[in-house]
């Protein structure tokens, strides 16, 4: 055991000291704030307003298109060309040329620009232009907008828990959100630090540094040695990733007195529609910021009402445990062969789980976390760590958590054995190719 933990510092302390590592864990902080304030910090940047020079052939929009803060409506007379030529001498943004129509029947709208018209500004009018020629329909027709609006019904279904311990809200979203992400983390983990694992043996077995090695350690003692030192290097990184990011993205913030970009979610909670271009009137606006308050608030008390400790606790075991297992794996791979391009005939089986793992939670687990296909794959050791933590949020009975985390130690332990097997023959192994025959022979050798 004590050489196994001078190897786990030997490997902890070498990563830790070389320049990319610290490089890393203070440029990836950065970048991230970068990414979520950059963004906002640009756009009151290029916040201007667009001004639209308007020739109304059909006299069916004079005074109808209203003027917003960003948006900015200029009436002028006169035929096309010489709207063209005034339009050239002034700095506007665009002529809108509204020609003689039928209401029901809208043809000929053209927007003239110096420049390529941009897709907000385009699907602005055309939003504009839409609602007024509707309008015009339904005062033909007889039919009053107002009273068709508060016909309409905007129905929200409000989700509950409902067990034992009593009520509580719920969101799927949060709940899927919960799960995606550590999913995630653990799944670029794993093959983030599980090829750093496979290169180092790869290095040392090339070097013939494992030679020297070797004399004083067992062969096991060097994979374990390896296997958590990069662990804890990834552990390290990552906590230090978490707690810069907060530092630098609040510091940030603080400093330019501006907030994060919206994330697509928000957006969608907060009402926004930049995405289709609709311009709301102050009614609409006042009822979707309402709305967006009300689905905020209920947001906030469906993650508060999380299970947080035991999702962290999950979240922790899955981490170390997947990477656990797939290191050895790793580590067996690198021993086999004598340099990473040979890797890839070994690597598609050993990463196969876990594409189909991380592609399924998406496609099947979140859609019924409950049913038979998200268990077994739960409680197989290969793909749990990634479905199982995709599953937890939304609720597991305490015998299939179990199952599932039992199921993975001894896969781990299974694993190892077989990595051992491999990595005590491979890591002396020079110049020659290996199959899958002779690494299943490796395992029955005696060393």
């Amino acid at each position: 055991m004590h050489k196994i933990w001078l190897i786990i510092q030997r490997e902890y302390l070498t990563r830790v000291r070389k320049k990319s590592f610290i490089i890393m864990t203070f440029l990836t902080p950065l970048l991230l704030a970068a990414f979520m304030v950059v963004p906002a910090w640009l756009a009151t940047v290029s916040d201007s307003s667009d001004v639209v020079m308007v020739l109304d052939e059909s006299g069916l929009f004079v005074d109808k298109l209203e003027t917003k803060k960003d948006l900015l409506f200029i009436p002028i007379q006169g035929d096309l060309e010489s709207a063209k030529e005034l339009y050239q001498e002034t700095g506007n943004t665009a002529l809108l040329y509204i020609p003689q129509m039928d209401i029901n029947d809208p043809q000929g709208f053209k927007v003239y620009s110096k420049k390529n018209t941009n897709i907000q500004t385009k699907a602005r009018l055309e939003n504009m232009l839409e609602k007024e020629i509707e309008n015009q329909r339904f005062i033909a027709s007889g039919i009053d907008r107002e009273q068709l609006n508060k016909m309409k019904a905007d129905i929200s279904i409000a989700t509950v828990n409902l067990s034992e311990e009593g009520e509580r809200d719920n969101n799927a979203w949060v709940t899927s959100g919960a799960g995606i992400i550590a999913a995630v983390i653990i799944y670029f983990f794993i093959f983030m630090y599980g090829v750093q694992i496979m290169r180092g043996v790869i290095e040392e077995k090339t070097n013939r540094i494992v030679e020297v090695i070797i004399s004083s350690v067992k062969p096991f003692q060097l994979m374990m040695g390896k296997i958590v030192g990069i662990a804890a290097v990834g552990l390290t990184q990552f906590l230090l990733w978490v707690i810069l990011s907060m530092v630098v993205v609040t510091g940030v913030q603080a400093a330019f007195g501006i907030k994060a970009a919206p994330t697509p979610a928000e957006q969608i909670m907060s009402g926004q529609a930049a995405a289709t271009g609709a311009d709301l009137t102050e009614e609409e606006q006042a009822a979707e910021d309402n709305r967006a308050k009300e689905v905020m608030g209920t947001t906030l008390s469906a993650l508060g009402n999380l299970n947080i400790p035991l999702i962290l606790g999950c979240f922790l075991f899955y981490f170390l445990g997947g990477y656990l297992l797939y290191g050895s794996l790793f580590g067996a791979v690198g021993a086999a062969v004598d340099n990473e391009t040979d890797t890839q005939q070994f690597m598609f089986p050993i990463t196969i789980p876990l594409v189909i793992s991380f592609i399924l939670s998406y496609s099947v687990v979140l859609q019924n976390p409950d049913g038979p296909v998200a268990f077994w794959l739960s409680v197989i050791p290969l793909t749990s760590p990634i479905i199982m933590m995709v599953r937890v949020p939304f609720g597991v009975p305490a015998w299939e958590l179990l199952v599932s985390m039992g199921a993975l130690i001894l896969g781990f332990i299974f694993t190892t054995w077989i990595a051992a097997r491999i990595y005590r023959v491979g890591i002396l192994m020079y110049g020659k190719k290996v199959s899958y025959r002779e690494l299943s022979k490796w395992l029955f050798y005696r060393v």
